[in-house]
């Protein structure tokens, strides 16, 4: 283990070096919600940073009570990977762009047979938000076509299926007003207090909880393989991960509740840690390690406010400069002020984050991935 493990006090480490950009605010509110009653161990990962009063990029153990609140709005937020049959040297962004056109519309009827045996087999009851299913959403969600970069692990590579030459699809959204409701729908009942196991409150909250995280991932590949059908091509699954959640754990003999805001499962697999549209995606073997509570950064971590970033950027670069990456990749997005929200420099560089877990000694790199084109909305910026 390297000097990237800090124990800020008895009950809270933070996963940063010393050359880690993190904003003060973050670090109060981890330092805060360790104090709430029934919390034993609370875990701030690299990309850190404020959240709507509690961090963003966390976990949180806690004994005998969950806290609605640390999961957010957006419940089962995650990330698919998934692998295109369409080799590399065959792609033309500029072409790929044009067939996307139709990919943020609800879903037509072709759909609803598909649809319909999904939720089934996935035992979602819930119809109010059906139109929202297989849509990216505002925010950091976005869908990416990415390809390998380098590779570190090769054996591990091959394990999961990954072919160096094919074209590669990121999905990251969650459960849109599902969740929303399901927070808001809390809130009004109980506040941000937490709910005791066993409760009314308790159960009735776990079993919407696990419905909007099963809604999340139904979400997650209908957005995938719609963004297939569009570019024409045939794709498979590879990994999809949770990172907003809530969810039974045992830490040393100790039965609780480990709650992940902005934290992927270390105790699942291989996952990604993507950067920035204009970064590097990083995918990684988790070691097995208590130290994060199991839990890993789910992406490099936001660096500026949003609302803030406009005013920093638009004097230095152009919108259509926004639209192509270092890379060479291009970026569709139609909200303008999402164009500058989500841009690269608003983000840590994502190596730093990962530099930081390696000296932990919480994953081991398997290989770095590149964007290619990255979807956040369609249409033209407006004026």
């Amino acid at each position: 283990m390297g000097n990237s493990v800090q124990l800020l006090s008895d009950r809270v480490s933070l996963i940063a070096s010393n050359d880690t950009w993190m904003e003060g605010t973050a670090i109060q509110q981890l330092l805060k919600t360790a104090e709430l009653p029934h919390m034993h161990r609370v875990a701030g990962m690299p990309d850190l940073h404020p959240g709507r009063g509690y961090p963003v990029g966390a976990a949180f153990f806690s004994v005998g009570h969950i806290y609605p609140a640390l999961v957010g709005n957006d419940i089962g937020c995650g990330m698919g990977l998934w692998q295109t049959d369409l080799p590399l040297h065959k792609v033309n962004i500029d072409k790929l762009s044009k067939r996307l056109d139709d990919v943020e519309q609800p879903l037509d009827d072709s759909w609803s047979d598909l649809l319909k045996q999904r939720k089934q087999d996935q035992a979602i009851h819930c119809d109010a938000f059906d139109s929202s299913l297989g849509t990216i959403g505002g925010g950091n969600h976005f869908a990416e076509f990415q390809a390998i970069d380098d590779v570190f692990d090769s054996i591990a590579l091959e394990a999961l299926g990954l072919e160096r030459k094919r074209l590669l699809l990121l999905v990251h959204s969650g459960s849109r007003g599902l969740g929303q409701r399901i927070l808001t729908e809390h809130v009004s009942r109980f506040n941000h207090q937490g709910l005791a196991a066993g409760s009314a409150g308790f159960d009735d909250y776990l079993q919407q909880h696990d419905q909007a995280v099963r809604w999340a991932e139904l979400n997650r590949e209908m957005i995938a393989r719609r963004f297939l059908q569009a570019i024409r091509a045939e794709g498979e699954v590879l990994f999809d991960i949770n990172h907003n959640l809530v969810s039974s754990k045992t830490l040393d003999g100790t039965a609780g509740w480990l709650h992940r805001k902005g934290a992927t499962p270390a105790d699942q697999g291989l996952v990604v840690i993507p950067g920035s549209r204009g970064d590097h995606t990083y995918l990684v073997k988790p070691r097995d390690s208590a130290v994060g509570l199991y839990s890993l950064a789910h992406g490099a971590g936001r660096k500026w406010q949003r609302g803030d970033c406009k005013a920093r950027l638009s004097h230095k670069y152009s919108r259509d400069e926004l639209y192509r990456t270092a890379f060479g990749s291009l970026v569709i997005c139609g909200d303008r002020t999402l164009l500058y929200d989500e841009a690269p420099q608003a983000y840590k560089p994502c190596l730093s984050i990962i530099e930081a877990l390696q000296d932990a000694g919480l994953i081991d790199v398997v290989a770095r991935l590149k964007p290619v084109l990255t979807f956040k909305t369609h249409g033209e910026c407006s004026a």
